[in-house]
């Protein structure tokens, strides 16, 4: 997609701090964060949401779903505990419209979250 902003980091368009990178997916911290360590995981390939994805991308998704518990390890927060989030449309929160998996800890997490 040439308007997506999450495209645009994949492809080196717009800079980002990228903390991990493979041939599914980018990782890279929020640019604004809610917690003390807040990331997105997103897939190369563009989805929109996980609502457009079907049982053939369960593995794009355990994927996404690993990677952030890869860079929780290397931010060290895997022992205390993260959260994952994805957010679907706009009753969802989702305000990029590009599959993107938030994981974020650093500090305790409250429920219910909003």
């Amino acid at each position: 997609m040439n308007d997506c902003l999450f495209c645009k980091i994949v492809g080196k368009k717009v800079p980002a701090k990228i903390v991990y990178e493979d041939d599914q997916c980018v990782a890279f911290d929020d640019i604004s964060p809610q917690a003390p360590i807040h990331f997105l995981v997103i897939p190369k390939r563009h989805a929109a949401s996980v609502a457009e994805l079907g049982a053939a991308d369960a593995g794009l998704l355990g994927h996404l779903m690993l990677t952030g518990g890869t860079v929780a390890r290397q931010k060290n927060i895997a022992d205390d505990g993260y959260r994952f989030v994805i957010n679907t449309g706009k009753f969802g929160g989702q305000t990029v419209f590009h599959l993107h998996l938030h994981v974020l800890g650093g500090r305790p997490m409250h429920w219910p979250p909003g």
